[in-house]
């Protein structure tokens, strides 16, 4: 069969990317089609990868504004001429599921979420935009995109969600079902170390539904030390917050961030995810997570015995569960065998074995 692999963007490295690498891994020969990509940002493989971008690519400063540019992306992503292929794979959050197939070929879609911003985080997200003609514009493209992104819903084949969060938001805003297939984690690049450290540690992109301000908030108060790695447009206000006992690293490379997990004390996880790989990341290092009680994390966290939950986005909350982190043990091979089950070798067998029956139901019909 001949494949072809589509992923919203590759202008920034993260859960998602990581998903699209085992693509990569389990189909080699296929292209990677995807609306803007800056490799510059993106780990060495991807150099040697057959990217194929949107005509988007070529608008002057397509990376650095991409965002201003939503209204193209429906347009860009349905000009992608994949008629020569005969499984369509997409990971998407966004825009690579609405690519146009036909009949006979086979589209699969691995859903990290329906696209946030125009549906459950809307509200929010115009919260978030300060230029005022924008902010006047935006609300009339958000409502063409949601619309948009409803009606591509229906050219899917199959979804396969990331999680049961995740699934429960596909079938209310695509009245779609879809099976869960939980994302990998990558055990073998974690090397696990008895020489713990005093701090704790975010590893996160740096925008605002992630709540890194609350931790940042709350370790100023109770003055203990927290290492921030990561990088995004919330950095500016989140580097005017953070207090004496608060480092912000920035984008740092694998290996790096392998060093930080090894070390730290217990790993923070304050936003609502869809899943989260990056507190089974801690946990494959044996460290507990403390974390808010919604969203992936349920899927990926058992409070108790491999980290504690907070109930609220509150400064008492938060304090409350460091309070109770200080006063609770972990046992670090219990977490990390409860981080295994979701190693890349059983992700990619169930994705595997998901094409192939959905394969096999395809060749039965047309009998």
């Amino acid at each position: 069969m001949k494949v072809a692999l589509v992923h919203d963007y590759l202008n920034q490295y993260g859960g998602a990317e990581r998903v699209l690498e085992c693509f990569m891994d389990m189909f080699p020969e296929a292209p990677v089609y995807t609306l803007i990509s800056d490799l510059s940002k993106m780990p060495e493989r991807f150099r040697h990868t057959d990217i194929k971008n949107s005509f988007v690519q070529k608008i002057p400063s397509s990376n650095k504004h991409y965002k201003k540019m939503l209204g193209l992306f429906p347009l860009a992503v349905e000009q992608f001429d994949l008629r020569e292929y005969d499984l369509v794979l997409s990971s998407s959050s966004a825009f690579a599921k609405g690519i146009i197939t036909n009949p006979s070929q086979l589209h699969i879609c691995y859903c990290h979420t329906p696209m946030r911003y125009v549906w459950d985080l809307y509200h929010q997200y115009m919260d978030e935009i300060k230029n005022p003609i924008f902010k006047k514009a935006l609300p009339f493209i958000l409502h063409r995109i949601r619309n948009w992104d409803q009606l591509s819903s229906q050219r899917v084949d199959h979804f396969i969600s990331n999680s049961h969060n995740v699934s429960r938001r596909i079938k209310k805003y695509y009245n779609r079902e879809s099976t869960v297939i939980h994302p990998p984690v990558s055990i073998d690049r974690f090397h696990p170390s008895n020489a713990n450290e005093d701090y704790f540690l975010i590893v996160s992109r740096l925008i605002p539904y992630k709540r890194i301000d609350l931790v940042i908030e709350v370790f100023n108060k109770l003055k203990l030390p927290l290492v921030i790695i990561g990088d995004g447009y919330d950095r500016d206000r989140l580097k005017k917050m953070a207090g004496p006992t608060v480092k912000m690293l920035g984008y740092q490379s694998d290996e790096i961030i392998s060093e930080y997990y090894a070390k730290c004390k217990a790993f923070i996880l304050a936003g609502e995810e869809d899943f989260g790989i990056t507190p089974l990341e801690a946990q494959a290092n044996g460290k507990p997570v403390i974390a808010f009680g919604k969203g992936g994390a349920k899927e990926t966290v058992i409070d108790g015995q491999t980290g504690l939950f907070f109930s609220e986005h509150s400064v008492t909350s938060l304090t409350e569960a460091l309070v109770r982190f200080n006063n609770s043990t972990f046992d670090s091979q219990t977490i990390k065998e409860h981080a295994n089950r979701f190693n890349e070798t059983r992700f990619k067998q169930e994705m595997l074995d998901f094409i192939n029956a959905a394969i096999n139901k395809k060749e039965l019909s047309h009998e």
